[in-house]
């Protein structure tokens, strides 16, 4: 949306449909807004939650209304009146003229104000989009697109959706958010990944309100307890007002529950005025199940093959270059206009593409060149489970050149460890000092080796790569909303305080999942809010399949019931409490020691791994200002005590003589004051005694 001379709001409607003939817009009366309707599927009726009915069906024109055009108010002025939904037969309305009130029997009906502005628009044939430009029409305005004089339908690129999912899109004023809003992070420049601590979050849940604003109210926590980046799950429009997360259907639109998308700018801003980095999760390998339109419009999605999710998305097959550039400019719009400082690509793996030109390649390139012209870092993480060393290398050496990716090797082998779950993907891990010591000398367990899960052999060497390139967590969603509960591990208190210490103090950038800095036990378990009831006994019956062969012995909660979202909301109240104050205290005093002791984290300390019975260490040495600067994350993963030589050994990757050097515990996770019993490491004429299940960091 631009403004002309007189400060009046030019919008330019553009719609990717190749193969359309026809393409016609539809603009709301000003100031009228769409309301879809929901129905009592077993009897058919509607209930209209707005009074009076301003508006009528899109294709009725048996229907006067008259409107107050001072204020673009649309009221019936007949009884009973009879409107006609997109599709369907005529169907009798009877209203109460006292109050205004309509009741509708029938369902879908979608409601358009009757002398809505239609506009042919031009194609431009050679890339299959269509664009028109209407002066007058600015922020909050209604418009859907018909193709070949088929249903009206929201935007495929719609960057709002306020009356939800089945409703028609709305123009966003980025540049404004209609008056209501202006950027404050003008000297912002971003997080370098080598500093990077991310907190994953999930909107709905990380507060009891579930919105954007609320959760701004806990960014000073975040802040203060060390974390430098917030990644947020999908945020991209779902049906009704609750998500797991991974059901979206609108790339470009905020979810109207969260605050939509000014809400979402403001939320980025704050935390920039707060030190804080935000990362958003995006999904371009599928879509979810419920008010998808893109096939309508386009060769959106692939049918050669399908993706565990649904429809796999077409981004080398015919028509793929318009797909291509839908995921592209969606990066661009994030950065540009919502001042996101990078992204983390859900399951980049489940997206098939043998093009010399990846689409990964293209969203890296995209975002890299937002961030520099608006000159702060942004950087670019891939989900994925492939092991393959493309995705972090550069372009000029054949990879895609993404920042990051998440590295499950170090997550499954510290979590068979300390839980002693197995069973699928956990098959592949035994849990030992040994595989945990070669997993993180060697960045991930899966070199080519021989994957019993998969049943064939599975990843590639990537030694090359710098450690801080790779993802590391002991909790994030999938894993705990990939259980039947949703539940969270219920671990002893050593081995609750392992898990995380490893994770903080390894060179790899951590992250951690909301709640557990503080220990909330709230489950994260799967939920929706289909409105479609035969879509919704599908997902329930979908998740019961999921988990029938495994040997569960608990009960699987109804993603459909608003109950099993409730469960799954923060309580950060119980970081007061005893038990949880403690843990707190931990993760704040390890964040701590990792950005106050470069060699920890640092991308050019030289790096030694080596195994001292059960213990694993983990030895880095920088060179710095004053000389050299060193530390030994030790890591005791059996039931009995050992004794470790530490004093010295800090010359990175090779053998032999070291100097000799004192050595100071900096970090003992049997510390009383993260409610350890006080006798986890003792330090003796350089060398240190673990006792079972215990992490020592020391430094010189």
């Amino acid at each position: 949306m631009t403004r002309d001379a007189d400060g009046r709001p030019v919008t330019t409607f553009c719609v990717w449909a190749p193969t359309a003939t026809t393409v016609h817009l539809e603009l709301s009366a000003p100031n009228a807004q769409d309301h879809p309707i929901t129905a009592d599927s077993s009897e058919g009726r509607l209930e209209p939650t707005v009074h009076p009915l301003e508006l009528s069906a899109p294709n009725a024109q048996d229907h006067p209304i008259t409107a107050d055009s001072s204020e673009g108010r649309l009221e019936p002025t007949v009884h009973p009146l009879e409107l006609s939904a997109p599709n369907a037969q005529d169907h009798p309305i009877t209203a109460d003229s006292s109050e205004g009130r309509l009741e509708p029997t029938v369902h879908p009906l979608e409601l358009s104000a009757p002398n809505a502005q239609d506009h042919p628009i031009t194609a431009d044939s050679s890339e299959g989009g269509w664009e028109v430009t209407v002066p007058g029409v600015g922020h909050g305005r209604r418009y859907r697109y018909s193709i070949d004089a088929g249903p009206w339908l929201p935007d495929p690129a719609s960057g709002w959706q306020p009356d939800g999912v089945h409703g028609a899109s709305a123009v966003v004023d980025t540049t404004r958010f209609a008056g209501h809003f202006e950027w404050t992070d003008h000297e912002w420049r971003g997080v370098a990944l080598a500093d990077t601590v991310l907190y994953e979050l999930h909107i709905g849940t990380f507060t009891p309100a579930g919105t954007f604003d609320a959760a701004i109210e806990q960014l000073p926590r975040l802040r203060e307890l060390g974390i430098t980046t917030v990644e947020i799950m999908p945020v991209n429009a779902f049906p009704g007002e609750r998500n797991w997360g991974y059901d979206g259907v609108f790339a470009y639109a905020v979810q109207e529950s969260y605050g939509g998308p000014e809400a979402l700018a403001r939320f980025v801003d704050a935390a920039h005025a707060h030190g804080l980095a935000v990362v958003l999760d995006v999904v371009y390998n599928h879509l979810g199940p419920e008010g998808n339109v893109l096939a309508h419009f386009g060769p959106y999605f692939d049918h050669s093959y399908t993706t565990p999710w649904g429809p796999a998305v077409n981004v080398a097959g015919p028509g793929s270059d318009g797909v291509r550039r839908y995921i592209v400019e969606n990066i661009r719009r994030w950065v540009r206009h919502f001042h996101l400082d990078g992204f983390r690509l859900d399951a980049v793996h489940a997206v098939i593409d043998p093009t010399a030109t990846s689409i990964w390649e293209q969203v890296a390139a995209a975002a890299h060149e937002e961030g520099a012209a608006a000159r702060r870092k942004v950087v670019v993480i891939a989900e994925t489970s492939d092991n393959d060393p493309r995705y972090v290398r550069g372009v000029e050496r054949g990879g895609h050149g993404l920042d990051a990716q998440w590295n499950d090797d170090i997550h499954h082998t510290l979590r068979v460890a300390v839980t002693g779950e197995r069973g699928t993907y956990y098959d592949d891990y035994e849990g030992t000092a040994g595989e945990l010591a070669d997993t993180i000398r060697h960045r991930w367990k899966f070199r080519g080796g021989y994957s019993v899960f998969r049943g064939r052999h599975h990843g590639r060497p990537v030694d090359d790569v710098a450690p801080h390139r790779f993802i590391t967590y002991s909790l994030d969603h999938d894993q705990i909303g990939n259980r039947p509960a949703g539940d969270r591990p219920v671990l002893d208190p050593a081995r609750r305080r392992l898990a995380p210490a490893t994770i903080l103090l390894l060179p790899s950038t951590p992250m951690l999942f909301m709640g557990e800095e503080y220990g909330d036990p709230a489950p994260f378990p799967f939920f929706v809010d289909h409105g479609d009831p035969d879509l919704l006994e599908a997902t329930r019956s979908g998740r019961r399949e999921e988990f029938a062969g495994a040997d569960w012995s608990v009960e699987i909660p109804d993603p459909g019931d608003a109950a099993t979202m409730r469960a799954a909301v923060l309580d950060p109240r119980l970081s007061e409490r005893e038990g949880h104050r403690e843990l707190l205290a931990m993760y704040t005093e390890l964040l701590r020691l990792r950005r106050e002791h470069p060699a920890v984290r640092s991308p050019r300390a030289r790096q030694r791994v080596d195994l001292h019975d059960t213990v694993v260490g983990v030895h880095r040495a920088l060179e710095v200002r004053d000389g050299r600067s060193t530390s030994s994350l030790l890591v005791n993963l059996g039931d009995r005590a050992v004794i470790v030589e530490v004093a010295g050994e800090h010359d990175g990757d090779h053998d032999g003589d070291h100097d000799r050097q004192a050595v100071t515990l900096a970090f003992d996770s049997a510390d009383p004051r993260w409610g350890g019993p006080g006798d986890g490491v003792t330090v003796a004429d350089g060398s240190i005694t673990l006792a079972p299940w215990t992490v020592a960091l020391v430094v010189s």
